[in-house]
């Protein structure tokens, strides 16, 4: 018989297995999701640990934690799901504006949760909400004429678009964030080290600025979409 272990972490992902049965235990697996995204929200991914975890749920929940959820990995994958919003259902527009509907509601999830956006390389794309995100895309590149291999490519260059830009955009606010400066002091201090300009380095990090992530985002995004036809790849 394989280790219990072994049983707990079986597939490689949380989404392959089956939820523990019901317990006495008074958390949820919902609540120790919600307060892992409040920890993560509070404190980022470097210090984020199972320990930590069972000292925001009290010493009480200790047991209840490691009954629903066996591992940090298992965890990650949960609450990095979780924050991906409910894919939405544009009902007007051409196709290419229905894409970008959805491409940037997931975009500016990921922004206000930056965290997740560095967990995308190695723990996203087999929950719920990330499958309904992948389908609504689908759904609407297929009623627009794409078929076959040829929508399969365009999902995958939208969706490898979404997450380069969301864990490049990660990483500089994460740099930020390190420093213990707000984004427009950071900027003026590396500039010149850097061998930029102090205004255009700002600019590049406010998510208000037409130079900013989010309308870099959005204009990589249109020209992406530019490049796609509903029609078989020759």
């Amino acid at each position: 018989m394989a280790r219990e272990a072994d049983r707990k972490t079986a597939l490689g992902s949380v989404w392959l297995r089956a939820e523990p049965p019901p317990t006495k235990a008074p958390l949820t697996r919902e609540d120790i999701v919600l307060a892992a995204i409040k920890v993560l929200d509070r404190d980022g991914l470097d210090t984020f640990s199972m320990r930590v975890m069972a000292a925001e749920l009290g010493t009480a929940a200790t047991s209840a934690l490691y009954w629903r959820i066996a591992t940090r990995n298992d965890l990650l994958e949960l609450v990095v799901d979780a924050v991906l919003p409910d894919a939405p259902a544009p009902s007007h527009g051409d196709w290419r504006e229905q894409v970008t509907v959805v491409a940037r509601t997931a975009y500016q999830a990921l922004w206000e949760h930056p965290w997740a956006a560095q967990l995308l390389p190695t723990h996203a794309g087999l929950g719920p909400n990330y499958q309904a995100l992948t389908d609504r895309v689908q759904s609407i590149l297929a009623a627009a004429g794409f078929k076959g291999t040829h929508l399969d490519s365009a999902v995958s260059a939208i969706f490898h678009y979404l997450i380069g830009s969301a864990v490049t955009d990660s990483a500089w606010l994460s740099v930020v964030r390190r420093s213990g400066m707000n984004e427009l002091r950071w900027a003026s201090t590396s500039a010149a080290r850097m061998g930029v300009d102090a205004d255009h380095l700002a600019a590049y990090l406010d998510r208000e600025s037409t130079a900013g992530p989010e309308a870099r985002f959005t204009s990589g995004l249109r020209v992406i979409l530019a490049g796609l036809r509903p029609r078989q790849i020759n």
